[in-house]
């Protein structure tokens, strides 16, 4: 009894082995969240706590979903795995920006310096969010039993 408990452990390690990302990647999600926390905190937040003016509703908007984004980065830091749909949603909202504002934009002629000051900062970040997410993962956990009516 004891042998096929010890079998039944080394088969869930090694499949919690295969399916989890290795160290390194885990320390790039990290130093990931890092940045986001780092980069949106003080501007978003500062706008909300200590508002200099009265800001539009789409503006409030954009800036307390960057405020959200910010401190629950911070979780991600501690709990990458955990916290992988926030950088879906990044890739998710950054492509979107990307295809739905910029494209058109300049397929159009009407890119001005507002939305070519945002280009960079959102296609650099699709790249990295590429390359950090663990995809692998993502599909075992996410994706494969999408539509299963089974419960994990």
């Amino acid at each position: 009894m004891k042998s096929a408990q010890n079998i039944a452990d080394k088969e869930l390690s090694t499949l919690t082995a295969i399916s989890n990302p290795p160290i390194w990647r885990l320390h790039l999600m990290r130093a990931l969240f890092f940045l986001n926390f780092i980069s949106l905190a003080f501007d978003n937040w500062s706008t909300i706590l200590f508002p200099t003016e009265q800001l539009l509703p789409l503006t409030g908007v954009g800036v307390s979903f960057y405020a959200s984004l910010s401190l629950l980065s911070l979780f991600g830091i501690r709990f990458p795995l955990k916290f992988i749909p926030l950088l879906l949603v990044q890739l998710i909202y950054k492509s979107a920006w990307l295809i739905g504002v910029y494209l058109p934009a300049h397929k159009s002629g009407l890119v001005y310096e507002n939305i070519e000051s945002w280009f960079w900062p959102m296609a650099i970040g699709i790249v990295i969010d590429l390359l950090v997410i663990p995809w692998k993962y993502v599909y075992l956990e996410y994706i494969k039993n999408l539509f299963s009516l089974s419960k994990k």
